[in-house]
């Protein structure tokens, strides 16, 4: 690889935001980050204040460090969010949109108040945020921006009509965004995973039919692992993606693709 394709990659100076950094993918893509070169602002509901494993992971890079903790379901409490990040020291240059809740129950079943929750924060407070956050980078004319979006953002999926709405909300919210930043030097996108090993998917890795009936889909033959989702990070938060833009990128194991 020659100089000026490593420096493409190069994230020294920037500084991201990663909500939902606590464990999963959030955690994956902070260490990504970090390794790249940011310095990391974790955001998270119940990130510890010290010691988390995010913390160390970033500061054993050698990156600087900071935590936040936010209920995504306040929408006051995301605004407020908004106004730190606007008044710390150096302006936030990429943004993670990945902090998500799921709630499981048939449609028939499934309550106003989990699709309430689940709406707030896996779509209401992104745009919250997005708005705030993003109104900076248009000022200074330049930001990364990605989402965690779902293979439900093209799928129905079953007995999570909460989630599948919100994430098809943030394949239109992506999109929309899009249109209106990237002639102003902000790239929006979005990450979509597929089948991936977290606490969002015990319930499917539980039950032994209902997990190997995804497994014998995936053309890559495994379930994802949150390390899988550090690269795509790193690509859409450097000048090797300037000119992606709306984009939807499956890390999926082949899934869309079968």
């Amino acid at each position: 690889m020659s100089t000026t394709q490593r420096s493409a990659f190069d994230l020294s100076g920037r500084l991201a935001v990663v909500t939902g950094a606590r464990r999963g993918i959030g955690l994956a893509m902070a260490e990504a980050l970090a390794a790249a070169g940011a310095d990391i602002v974790a955001v998270s509901a119940n990130l510890e204040e010290s010691g988390s494993l995010v913390e160390q992971r970033v500061t054993a890079l050698g990156r600087s460090y900071r935590t936040l903790r936010v209920d995504f379901a306040d929408r006051a409490a995301v605004a407020a969010l908004a106004a730190r990040l606007g008044n710390l020291d150096r302006p936030v240059d990429i943004l993670v949109n990945n902090a998500g809740t799921i709630a499981r129950a048939p449609a028939a079943e499934h309550s106003d108040s989990d699709w309430d929750h689940v709406l707030a924060v896996n779509l209401g407070s992104q745009f919250t945020l997005t708005r705030e956050v993003g109104r900076g980078m248009l000022e200074r004319g330049y930001g990364k921006i990605m989402f965690t979006a779902s293979l439900l953002s093209f799928q129905g999926g079953v007995n999570v009509p909460g989630y599948t709405a919100a994430k098809s909300g943030l394949a239109g919210l992506t999109r929309a965004l899009a249109n209106e930043w990237a002639g102003r030097g902000v790239n929006v996108n979005a990450i979509v995973p597929g089948y991936v090993a977290t606490d969002n998917t015990q319930a499917l890795r539980d039950d032994p039919d209902r997990y190997q009936a995804i497994l014998d889909r995936i053309p890559a033959g495994r379930w994802a692992t949150p390390e899988d989702f550090g690269g795509i990070a790193v690509f859409l938060a450097s000048s090797a993606a300037d000119y992606v833009h709306g984009a939807l990128i499956p890390v999926d194991g082949g899934w869309l693709g079968r």
